[in-house]
């Protein structure tokens, strides 16, 4: 229960590494785990923000991403007694990896690019919304992969203010400006110049400067020079409230997105830096931001005039925030942090050996007592309706294993255009360890690999409340409440996002 995050921070590379570690970290606290950040290289503001959030900082004595650095590592997260590592960074290679495995370490590699050349992790998290499994052709048999948005990194701040409803007025008067923690390049001054050409009654803007930004006084002479509708806020705590006041956002193109997305805020988006630009063009095509283009491309008028544009079409503003909720659900953390706690958790399709292990489960009393038809199911019955299953080509049922034993099953059974209906049982000795709701997650990814799956409905007996937490987890949708066979049933959906 253990976790290391070694990762760096700093004006150069930013500190979108270490925010999205952050988010892991807790939720990793949050699941009764301790967490710990190994660093090489970090300001002082960021060390700060940790201290703050009560994690301890271990010192990484070695040049970033050097074989020294993974002694290091291996030594102190030893010392610690950790039972994963998470390593985030873009210095990390392929030999990092190795080394840190042949120490005997599970790892957990977050990565944005897939340009590795091989990768020897237990886990590689890809966010993005467009990642794939086709790129991490190069990685060991037992890698898994944990990608898209549904796994998005946020911090606890962000997940429980975008539970407020966000009203989207008619026209924009509140705007934020951000261009992450560090801004080496100072883009934010020329969006707050470009601001101030935007006609529009009574507009006022919040420019946030990371606490690694070295710009800041700079920012504030330009605030005072262009007047009092302009403030700047350095190093700020509140993050996801300041953007539930605004109406829009001008942002660079970094982790900053999830935040956006989430809470439903228009946005504007500049790359800031080359590995921005695939995924502020993604999120442009799904209808969650705009992107405008690149700090060294785009000019100060064309902000200006895309910002007042977007001030002034509601329209837009609520389609903007409606696909940005739609794409990032705030449980990305969590998902991760039960992935891992999970352990080696695998799917496979059942098979004719299965018919008996499958009897045995579906015929438990607790099994029974949650099904819609609680009466014992015969031998006949069962294999007659699992031989049929199998040969059904609109069935999935698939066998979860950890370290080769049985512990469950999850069906999908095709119900209509591009719907299925979900069940879900585990082994009696495997209940109560976090299981159900990654198993849920594990096969949501399998089915929707096939195109014909657009939606896919849960429906659970109100009173079985461990069954409602599992899903929730695993980040279903409560629609209402139905009647199935005469018992009154939660209804819950997960839906493939339409541009997936």
């Amino acid at each position: 229960m253990i976790l290391v995050c070694r990762t760096d921070a700093s004006v150069a590379i930013g500190t979108g590494h270490v925010m999205r570690c952050l988010a892991l970290a807790q939720a990793w606290q949050d699941a009764g785990g301790q967490a710990i950040f190994a660093i090489a290289e970090a300001t002082a503001a960021v060390r700060e923000r940790l201290q703050q959030q009560g994690f301890q900082i271990l010192s990484v004595e070695a040049a970033p991403g050097s074989l020294e650095d993974a002694r290091s590592l291996s030594a102190l997260a030893k010392d610690a007694a950790a039972g994963w590592l998470v390593v985030d960074g873009y210095c990390f290679d392929d030999e990092y990896q190795r080394a840190l495995k042949r120490e005997g370490f599970k790892i957990l590699f977050i990565d944005d690019y897939g340009n590795a050349r091989h990768y020897a992790a237990d886990f590689i998290l890809n966010q993005n919304a467009a990642a794939q499994e086709s790129d991490y052709p190069n990685r060991e048999s037992c890698t898994r992969l944990l990608l898209g948005a549904r796994y998005a990194l946020l911090r606890r701040e962000f997940v429980a203010e975008s539970a407020r409803p966000r009203e989207i007025p008619p026209v924009a008067r509140r705007v934020l400006i951000t261009m992450g923690g560090s801004d080496p390049q100072n883009f934010a001054e020329c969006a707050m110049r470009a601001f101030a050409r935007v006609n529009i009654e009574g507009a006022e803007a919040i420019v946030v400067a990371g606490g690694s930004n070295p710009h800041t006084e700079s920012l504030e002479r330009t605030a005072a020079e262009l007047g009092g509708k302009l403030r700047v806020k350095n190093n700020v705590s509140n993050m996801a409230e300041l953007m539930s006041w605004t109406d829009v956002a001008v942002s660079g193109a970094g982790s900053t997105c999830w935040e956006l997305c989430r809470m439903g805020l228009p946005a504007l988006t500049v790359d800031v830096a080359q590995n921005q630009r695939s995924l502020a063009r993604e999120l442009d095509r799904r209808g969650c931001t705009i992107h405008l283009g690149s700090v060294d491309s785009v000019s100060e008028q064309a902000i200006a005039d895309r910002l007042q544009w977007l001030m002034n079409s509601v329209e837009k503003r609520q389609s903007l925030s409606q696909r940005g909720r739609e794409l990032v659900d705030g449980k990305g953390a969590r998902r991760v942090a039960a992935a891992l706690l999970s352990g080696n958790l695998r799917l496979r399709r059942a098979v004719e050996g299965d018919c008996r292990l499958l009897w045995e489960w579906a015929n438990d009393p607790d099994v029974r007592a949650a099904s819609f038809s609680p009466g014992k199911i015969p031998w006949d019955t069962h294999v007659a309706w699992f031989e049929d299953k199998l040969r059904q080509d609109g069935s999935i049922i698939l066998v979860a294993e950890r370290d080769g034993i049985p512990v469950g099953q999850i069906r999908f059974d095709k119900n209509g255009n591009r719907e299925a209906d979900i069940g879900i049982s585990l082994a009696r000795e495997r209940r109560g360890q976090g299981i159900a709701g990654n198993l849920i997650c594990l096969g949501v990814d399998e089915v929707f690999r096939d195109p014909r799956f657009q939606r896919i409905n849960a429906y659970v007996k109100q009173e079985n409340v461990s069954s409602i937490r599992a899903f929730e987890h695993a980040g279903f949708r409560r629609v209402g409440v139905t009647n199935v066979k005469g018992n009154v049933a939660v209804h819950f959906v997960y839906e493939r996002n339409s541009r997936d």
